[in-house]
């Protein structure tokens, strides 16, 4: 077996995280020098309404402008608005969607 060099100062569980980060089984984490941030339910919430109203508005503006030039009843704005809805829906979804397991496709 291999000799036993271990310093006299180490405990067995610093040991053993050196040996596994040395054998590649634990990698060394990145350091960015940023931590994650923080994602309380709060922010989470207003981001929710933020995506959701400045979607209904894009909308809301597209629909009647074209209304207004293309000189038509609301048409375009009826159906802008429902595609900002959708659109707002849709990004809200990728928001709360919990990630993708490893190996299915997304």
């Amino acid at each position: 077996m291999d000799e036993d060099t271990a310093e006299p100062g180490k405990s067995f569980d610093q040991r053993l995280r050196e040996a596994r980060t040395r054998q590649g089984l634990d990698p060394v984490p990145p350091t960015t020098g940023q931590e994650p941030p923080d994602v309380s339910a709060l922010a989470v919430f207003f981001r929710v309404g933020v995506e959701l109203v400045s979607a209904l508005l894009v909308g809301l503006a597209i629909g009647w402008t074209l209304d207004h030039f293309l000189h038509t009843r609301p048409v375009f704005l009826i159906l802008f608005v429902l595609l900002g809805g959708v659109a707002g829906i849709i990004n809200v979804w990728r928001l709360v969607a919990p990630p993708p397991l490893p190996g299915r496709k997304s």
